[in-house]
């Protein structure tokens, strides 16, 4: 078995309040946590409106299907126009 841990750097531009920012990194879980089949949560910056460090763990039994998933998760994220993506981190265990 092999584990998989990403963290992602997001910046939020535009957000106004930390309200505005819940609602979006909370959509933003959910769907990563649908579509990827992931555990994702907000794991810094929670008091920062326009930014946020997001914790995402994935589970397989090789290394290659880990990579494969995290890529397509960075990519995903980069795309969906609801964030700008800073900086990630992968640690494969």
């Amino acid at each position: 078995m092999r584990i998989a841990a990403l963290q992602l750097e997001l910046a939020l531009p535009g957000v106004r309040s930390l309200k505005e920012k819940r609602g979006i990194i909370k959509s933003l879980l959910a769907e990563l946590r649908r579509r990827f089949e992931v555990a994702a949560a907000e794991v810094d910056r929670q008091d920062v409106h326009q930014g946020a460090i997001l914790g995402i763990a994935l589970v397989a039994d090789s290394a290659p299907p880990l990579q494969s998933r995290v890529r397509k998760i960075i990519e995903w994220v980069e795309r969906s126009g609801r964030v700008s993506l800073l900086d990630h981190h992968v640690e494969i265990l």
